[in-house]
């Protein structure tokens, strides 16, 4: 794919939305017993010493978790990231932080895509007026912050590329599903206005080797992390996260929940995956992936793929002639890839494909060779 500077993105607000594609992941592109390069965890379940872990809190189940447990799970969240446990919210997945934003009463909310839909999904839902900011590839954000420059300088209105200034939530993610494009933080920092709160979704971010470029560790009373366990460590059927941000705005996004949250072993997850070991056995993992990665991308261009980079994230973008036939191709033979026109701003001709240990690469090159592009 072509790494050339591109012309600005030009927000677009009340287009026609399809929200079947919104609501679209890659959990439904598999079957029992496909080869899955659809869905972006990691392993088919946690690893021995998580599920010894989990296994161990069975017989608490019969009660209920307690406050004291909950503060504790936050305090361990927040010495993983050099924060105070009041800057923790914890959360039932990194879905359930989505559902929240609405919550935080934006008049104008900026999402910036190629990106995760469930945030536009969840805003529109509750009927918060969206603007859609569509990046061209190479998908990075330096146009918007020269443009956010330039409307800073100016006083522009925002309708010329950047952010509109009157959006007062702006929603980002890093490393960015599906374009495994890391923004540079500076970048991200760049898009903070008075007023405004800015949502960076690090779903991904502990994929990241040295995870470099989060801003997980910052605590800014206008920025908020949110955090997800499902990928790395193969929890998604147990549905573990956690925002990071100022408590006051915690606090809103947190107001008329139910009590009891989060269970037992979610609390427990949460607490195990962020401990001094479980992070180091993290950065191997990301020390991994980023080899598979590199491994997969010529193997994927030498069968006539363009394979978008620089990536950094645990999935690739691709693009083909026909994605949608070759996605049916695979499936028949066994293999989920996960669709790319769901996402704003990608047409026909992209899929995105989990980044896989060579074995699983070897079986998805030869289905390939065989059926063709």
């Amino acid at each position: 794919m072509s790494k050339h500077a591109t012309s600005n993105p030009a927000p677009v607000v009340d287009s026609p939305v399809d929200y079947e594609k919104l609501r679209h992941h890659g959990d439904v592109e598999m079957r029992a017993g496909m080869l899955d390069f659809a869905v972006n965890v990691q392993g088919s379940g946690p690893p021995e010493w998580l599920r010894a872990r989990l296994a161990g809190r069975l017989g608490e189940l019969g009660r209920y978790p307690d406050a004291a447990q909950e503060w504790a799970v936050r305090e361990a969240v927040a010495a993983r990231h050099g924060r105070r446990a009041d800057e923790v919210l914890l959360l039932a997945g990194a879905a359930e932080g989505f559902a929240m934003l609405p919550r935080l009463g934006s008049e104008l909310a900026a999402v910036i895509h190629p990106s995760f839909t469930e945030p536009e999904l969840a805003l529109r839902t509750a009927g918060v007026p969206v603007a859609r900011l569509v990046l061209d590839a190479p998908y990075t954000l330096e146009s918007v912050v020269a443009q956010e420059n330039m409307h800073r300088a100016e006083a522009s209105d925002g309708a010329a590329g950047g952010v509109p200034e009157a959006a007062d939530l702006v929603v980002v993610g890093n490393p960015t599903n599906p374009t495994s494009v890391l923004h540079p933080a500076e970048s991200l920092l760049a898009l903070r206005r008075p007023g405004r709160i800015v949502v960076v979704d690090e779903a991904f971010a502990d994929a990241v080797v040295g995870e470099t470029e989060s801003l997980a560790g910052k605590a800014l009373p206008d920025v908020l992390v949110l955090r997800s366990l499902t990928k790395t460590w193969a929890l998604a059927g147990l549905r573990c996260g956690y925002f990071l941000g100022d408590p006051k705005i915690l606090a809103r996004l947190n107001h008329g929940r139910a009590h009891w949250a989060l269970g037992t072993l979610q609390l427990e997850a949460i607490a195990a995956t962020c401990s001094a070991a479980a992070v180091a056995e993290s950065q191997r993992m990301a020390e991994s992936i980023a080899a598979h990665r590199e491994a997969m991308i010529p193997r994927l261009r030498a069968l006539g793929i363009a394979v978008h980079e620089p990536a950094r994230g645990p999935f690739l973008l691709i693009r083909v002639p026909d994605a949608e036939l070759l996605r049916k191709k695979l499936a028949d033979k066994g293999i989920a890839v996960r669709r790319g026109d769901t996402f704003p701003g990608l047409e026909t001709g992209f899929l995105r494909l989990a980044v896989r240990p060579a074995a699983a690469v070897d079986r998805l090159v030869a289905a390939i060779a065989e059926v063709g592009l």
